[in-house]
């Protein structure tokens, strides 16, 4: 074997070294630099591959579609929510109101059932009966339905004459009268606060 005659012809490295593996950096972004590492062409690569950013992009796009979907949702209950409260808030006003009415029209029952008893005691209070223990009772009775539903008696002779209030039952021209005035009153009227109960029955003097 003549000196430095090359057992492999000369043709390339020896074996050991064509079999060594070749080792491939495919990080995306360079230890060295910082940078992001442009691909080379004909590598492929693992990271930001087109199929991948496809599917990232599906994925978000998913996300948002199920984000934008459940906000409709949550403001479609909110406006439910709103609505009933409202609903609720009119139904409360609505029974709070019947409750008065009624209650109202019971305590109108009642003091109706009573304007004989009132009658009664107003002409023995006129003849001087209203006396001795059965005066004390009907003044209680009086200031009762006073103090605690307002109810009052009106009419007047000299007042003047007022069709909301009185019901005239006779007229007398009265060529001194500028207005019509009660002449005699013939019933009383009771009212309950502004509402009238029983007009006042009475006689007029009205102007000719």
């Amino acid at each position: 074997m003549t000196a430095g005659h090359d057992p492999t012809g000369g043709e390339g490295p020896p074996e050991e070294e064509q079999t060594r593996p070749v080792v491939r950096d495919r990080r995306r972004i360079d230890p060295e630099t910082g940078k992001v590492r442009q691909p080379v062409e004909g590598e492929e690569t693992t990271e930001g591959s087109p199929g991948e950013a496809g599917t990232e992009d599906g994925s978000l796009a998913a996300a948002k579609a199920e984000v934008a979907e459940l906000s409709d949702q949550l403001a479609r209950r909110t406006a439910d929510v709103h609505n009933l409260q409202q609903e609720y808030n009119r139904y409360v006003r609505r029974a709070k109101a019947e409750v008065q009415s009624h209650r109202t029209e019971g305590r109108i029952e009642v003091i109706d059932a009573l304007l004989g008893v009132l009658d009664e005691i107003e002409l023995a209070r006129q003849h001087g009966d209203l006396t001795g223990p059965v005066g004390a009772i009907a003044e209680k009775v009086e200031s009762t339905l006073a103090q605690r539903f307002d109810v009052q008696r009106y009419g007047v002779e000299g007042e003047e004459f007022d069709p909301e209030l009185h019901d005239a039952l006779m007229s007398t021209p009265d060529p001194q009268a500028t207005v019509s005035t009660i002449a005699q009153v013939m019933q009383p009227g009771y009212r309950m606060g502004e509402k009238v109960l029983r007009a006042a029955r009475v006689a007029v003097n009205s102007p000719e």
